[in-house]
């Protein structure tokens, strides 16, 4: 028997809750709770408040999902000046 198929969505995190868990406000217009996918974790993305993102859901249940993405932020694309570092200060490598 088949593996059912996973519904997909996107959505704004609107609140952060304990246990790794977030409320998430659907582009429908529906609010679900969804908690991080395990490849989010092992590459440490975080994932704040106000962050747009793409949940998976069970056709099943459609009131838990899973964030598997968290989309580019407008504001962290912005140029920066030419000798701005990243992080502070500048390390040489021996």
């Amino acid at each position: 028997m088949a593996k059912e198929e996973l519904i997909q969505f996107e959505g704004l995190v609107t609140e952060i809750l304990p246990d790794a868990r977030y409320r998430v406000q659907l582009d429908a217009g529906h609010e679900i709770v969804a908690y991080t996918a395990g490849k989010m974790k092992k590459n440490r993305i975080k994932t704040l408040a106000g962050d747009r993102v793409t949940v998976e859901m069970s056709p099943y249940d459609l009131e838990k999902g899973r964030l598997i993405f968290r989309h580019k932020d407008e504001r962290a694309s912005a140029p920066r000046p030419p000798g701005a570092q990243r992080g502070g200060q500048q390390f040489r490598r021996r």
